[in-house]
Formats: structure tokens, C-alpha cells, sequence
């Protein structure tokens, strides 16, 4: 949970691992259009079941060596039949989830500290669920309607004499920008990966390598401002490939080859060979 929430970088969580392994099934198995844009979120949801998974299972390890001694049991259960691993599991998950039962509470004074510090871990767990949901969309969000921007762009096919005027300088100026944000949000949202894009014009993965086009044609300008204006958004579309290639895709190569990885990854098409565990 701290390394996919609150690491600036987010390495070494287990959530990446799953989310990247997840990934790589749905790119084996064929799937409608559809259900492949549902892989992102049963990844966020499989990740969330590991977290509790995991807190339920680590805090029943604690209570089963005491059980039953140390615990109180209602009248009506028989202390000789409640002390296996499926009555600690029983307490963790009903503490975790502040329920409170009550027909099997701790009454060692250290396990009546130990069990409210579990409820606490599992309010924490349901505000860093809320928290993550609520981190990842709007990176998703962003990079959607950057891919949106582009793809307006390219069906208006902008003339040599309207990209070099002060208009198109700041749109080049202006995608500069919203590509820093995009690499940004990879690198401290990397799990927003794993959400498919679909092949349309709101997928940043079809529509970068049309942002190379843009920067290529401004730098060829004669313009000064413009070729700035281009030199920024070339420097932005290198940093987002070098984020794209250590974190996700490891193909090395131009910018270009990245981003067309980068769209072969996000298809539905033949697998491309490439390697998420990093």
C-alpha cells in the first residue's frame, strides 16, 4: 500500500506485479473490445483483495497461537472447537472489518491492544481503496484527453502556413505541456498503465506518434518561435519515451519505435514482446 500510494516513484510495490501480470493474460487471451477495457479495473480490484487478503491472513497468524486460551467465547461455543485457523482467520476478518461480533473476543490485555490496531489498519485500507480510485482516473483522464487533443489536430490537418503562425507555436507549446503531465502521471501513477486504451481517438497510444509528426514539421520551420515551440514539444515526447521504455515496455530504440510499441501494446492485436516486470 505505501509503495503504490505514497512512494513519489511507486517501485517495488507488489501492485504493479499484479496489475503487469494481469496485463500480459489479457494480451494472450482474445477479447472483445469491451472486455478489454475492463482489464484495468479487475487489476485495481484484484490488488485490493491482496491487500485485504493479506492484513486478514498476517493478523489470524497472530491470533491463532493464542487460541482459545487467550480469548473469551460466548456461552454457546465450545472453547475445545474454536482454536484452529479458521476461528483466528474468523477474528481477523471481523476485526478488520470494525463488525465486532463479540462471540470471539480477545481477553489477554496486549491481544485487547493488538485487534483495535487491526480495525484501524482495515480504516486505513478502505481510505487508501477510496484514495487510489480517486488518484488513478484522473491520470487516466488527463492522458485521454490529451490523446483528444491530438486526434482534433490531425483531422484538421493544419497547413505549413497556419503551423507557423503565433497560433501554432502555442499549441505545440501548449501539448509540450500537457506531454510533461502525462510523463508525470506514469511515473507516479504507473498502475494507470494497465487500463487499456482501445484504438480510438481518445488513445494517447495511437495518437503520440502524430505528436512526433507536429514536433518534426515545427522544427523543420523557419520560425524561431515556432522551432522553440517544437524543440519543447520534441524534449517532452523524449522524456515521455524514456519513462515508457524503463518503466513498461524495455524495446529501446528511437522515440518513435517507443511510441509505436507503446500503440502495439495497447492494441488487440498480436502480442508484442515485451517485458512489464520492471
Amino acid at each position: 500500500m505505501f509503495h503504490t500510494l505514497w512512494h513519489p516513484t511507486r517501485h517495488g510495490g507488489m501492485s504493479r506485479t499484479v496489475m503487469a501480470a494481469l496485463w500480459r493474460l489479457s494480451r494472450q487471451v482474445p477479447l472483445r473490445r469491451n472486455g478489454a477495457g475492463l482489464v484495468g479495473p479487475l487489476a485495481m480490484v484484484t490488488v485490493v483483495a491482496m491487500w485485504t487478503g493479506t492484513v486478514i491472513v498476517g493478523w489470524a497468524l497472530i491470533y491463532w497461537p493464542h487460541m482459545p486460551d487467550a480469548f473469551s467465547l460466548t456461552s454457546g461455543l465450545e472453547p475445545t472447537e474454536h482454536g484452529g485457523p479458521v476461528d483466528a482467520l474468523y477474528v481477523s476478518l471481523v476485526t478488520v472489518s470494525t463488525l465486532g461480533l463479540g462471540d470471539i473476543a480477545p481477553a489477554e490485555p496486549w491481544l485487547r491492544v493488538v485487534a483495535p490496531l487491526e480495525a484501524l489498519v482495515g480504516f486505513a485500507l478502505l481510505t487508501a481503496t477510496v484514495s487510489w480510485v480517486l488518484e488513478i482516473y484522473p491520470a487516466i483522464t488527463r492522458r485521454r484527453a490529451l490523446a483528444l487533443r491530438l486526434s482534433q489536430l490531425e483531422r484538421n490537418a493544419p497547413s505549413p502556413s497556419q503551423l507557423e503562425s503565433p497560433l501554432g507555436a502555442a499549441i505545440l507549446e501548449n501539448l509540450a505541456d500537457e506531454v510533461a503531465r502525462i510523463s508525470i502521471d506514469f511515473l507516479q501513477f504507473a498502475e494507470s498503465y494497465y487500463f487499456h486504451e482501445g484504438e480510438d481517438h481518445t488513445s494517447l497510444a495511437a495518437k503520440a506518434p502524430y505528436a512526433v509528426d507536429l514536433a518534426e514539421r515545427g522544427t523543420e520551420s523557419q520560425h524561431a518561435e515556432l522551432q522553440l515551440a517544437a524543440a519543447l514539444l520534441t524534449m517532452a515526447l523524449e522524456d515521455l519515451a524514456t519513462v515508457l521504455d524503463e518503466r513498461f515496455l524495455h524495446c529501446g530504440g528511437s522515440p518513435r519505435d517507443v511510441y509505436q510499441a507503446y500503440a502495439k501494446d495497447h492494441s488487440r492485436g498480436p502480442l508484442l514482446a515485451v517485458d512489464h516486470s520492471g
